[in-house]
């Protein structure tokens, strides 16, 4: 309660947003809620019914033992399907509104125990939107607020009654959403090649193929949060901030190939999946990467080059190409000693060619490539997020 005042206390009733308050509630608990938080803003305060559009200029509160998503601006009510304890309404209501408002979302969390609200912040950032957290020292209960920091989600770190206002300057600043430049001018091109050329340094990875507004689109955004007005002062914030630099290389990774990130698939991949592809390949058998599976208009999944040494152990005399491992947790690809590979590999060159080491000719499809065994891997595992607590608290906003 008290995150929540200080943080809607100083929002003006013209300020263009509707704001919806998620709480970790008890099921039996009678909402007094609008009433209190009515006492301490000049926005008006609702409890939400079922179907209600979203105004700006308003607070709407969620209903003790109900789930929330929202659908094209309207508010819509579930019945809690997970028992008491185990329920993560602000990840619920979070997701809802990454897909409903993409780039226009926002994603504020305050005080509370727990890690609900981390996964529906990274939903968010992966459609565009902001993320801001409450600094944990100014945090009543700081499991929240340190769990989404600890992923690197949060584009905004504050205490709850200045979040509101960085908000507003960085929608005034460049309005969430807004259409890119279509075509860049000359200094801006060469202000763009300069940062790619950081970040090489810096990373190891090559941006220079990317599309350009694409890029751009993902500049401007960082240059909103941090109030640069031009692309050259940002040239000139990265040469002076590094921690800037591994920021804006997480902006430019795209959200779905965040796969190839993940250390847990890829160990489930190396011990269960590969073993039992070999296993049922005959003496003298071939296998590799194939087509099958993958949906129309996008690229095969490759096989990392832990299946080189599963295969070394499992068969006779292979004939296997060299192929690059997954990308290390800063996202440079590597690989294992001896297999004969560059340590790095760009994403240009990733793309141009599927994946390093593979064929044009396989990964297109051709039906060449014989392939036996069947892709069924499992979800990785996660660990049980912690139970919140009736203080837990969470806000999100969305352009109007």
């Amino acid at each position: 309660m008290e995150a929540l005042t200080q943080f809607l206390e100083p929002v003006a009733p013209n300020c263009g947003l509707a704001f919806v308050v998620i709480q970790h509630l008890d099921p039996d608990h009678v909402g007094m809620l609008p009433e209190l938080l009515q006492r301490a803003t000049k926005l008006e305060v609702v409890l939400v019914k079922d179907r209600m559009r979203v105004r700006p200029g308003c607070v709407y509160v969620i209903p003790p033992n109900r789930e929330m998503s929202i659908l094209h601006g309207v508010l819509h009510l579930f019945e809690a399907a997970e028992p008491r304890g185990l329920r993560l309404p602000i990840d619920h209501f979070f997701r809802s509104l990454a897909d409903d408002c993409k780039e226009r979302s926002i994603g504020v969390i305050l005080s509370g125990m727990g890690s609900d609200g981390t996964l529906g912040l990274r939903a968010i950032k992966e459609k565009g939107g902001l993320a801001l957290v409450q600094d944990p020292e100014s945090a009543k209960f700081s499991g929240m607020p340190n769990s989404a920091i600890s992923f690197g989600l949060a584009d905004i770190v504050a205490r709850a009654e200045v979040l509101a206002a960085r908000i507003t300057e960085i929608l005034q600043h460049a309005p969430l959403g807004a259409v890119p430049k279509v075509k860049l001018e000359e200094k801006d091109l060469s202000a763009l090649d300069k940062i790619v050329i950081l970040l090489r340094s810096e990373t190891g990875n090559d941006f220079s193929l990317y599309k350009k507004s694409t890029l751009y689109r993902r500049i401007e955004r960082r240059m909103g949060i941090h109030q640069i007005d031009t692309i050259a002062s940002y040239v000139r914030f990265l040469q002076a901030n590094r921690q800037e630099l591994d920021l804006l290389f997480k902006e430019f990774l795209i959200g779905v190939t965040s796969f190839f990130r993940d250390p847990v698939a890829w160990d489930h991949l190396k011990s269960d999946v590969i073993p039992g592809l070999l296993t049922e390949q005959p003496s003298g058998g071939c296998s590799g990467p194939g087509r099958r599976g993958a949906p129309p208009g996008k690229r095969p999944i490759p096989w990392p080059s832990c299946s080189r040494r599963r295969w070394r152990s499992s068969s006779p005399s292979p004939t296997t190409p060299c192929r690059s491992s997954p990308p290390t947790s800063t996202g440079t690809p590597s690989t294992r000693p001896g297999s004969g590979c560059s340590s790095r590999t760009s994403p240009a060159t990733s793309r141009r060619s599927g994946s390093t080491g593979f064929s044009p000719r396989r990964m297109r499809g051709t039906g060449s490539t014989r392939r036996s065994g069947k892709w069924s891997p499992s979800p990785p595992r996660t660990s049980s997020p912690t139970p919140p607590s009736p203080s837990s608290t969470s806000s999100s906003a969305a352009t109007s």
